[in-house]
């Protein structure tokens, strides 16, 4: 089951956007996160979720900013982002882990979305 990611687009330095990422039924026990990976950048981990979206986690350069959450009836994990900077700017991915807990690794993750391009202007 693929991966769906949605919501990218252009905003102004402040501004907000939501992500959404269809993981479908298969992956509705499973963690799931965002990783993003800036032009000429390494991938990097963003946020995760376990399987319930009991228990979160964040990289530092956004905490405070991203909040993300899933809903289980529609199998959809989001990723609020809030208060956006240009180094925010990156192509996201939303994964699926092998786990039911999340995680900031790239290891547990065994299927990954198309990505959708998330652009900050200054």
């Amino acid at each position: 089951v693929q991966l769906q990611a949605s919501g990218g687009g252009l905003v102004p330095t402040g501004g907000s956007l939501r992500l959404s990422c269809a993981a479908g039924r298969t992956s509705s026990n499973n963690g799931m996160g965002w990783f993003r990976q800036a032009p000429g950048k390494e991938r990097e981990f963003v946020a995760t979720i376990n399987w319930n979206g009991g228990n979160t986690d964040y990289a530092d350069s956004v905490k405070g900013r991203f909040t993300i959450s899933r809903d289980r009836v529609k199998n959809t994990v989001y990723l609020q982002m809030n208060s956006l900077k240009p180094e925010d700017t990156a192509v996201y991915y939303c994964a699926a882990s092998r786990y039911a807990s999340g995680s900031s690794q790239v290891g547990p993750y065994v299927k990954w979305g198309q990505g959708t391009l998330v652009t900050v202007s200054s």
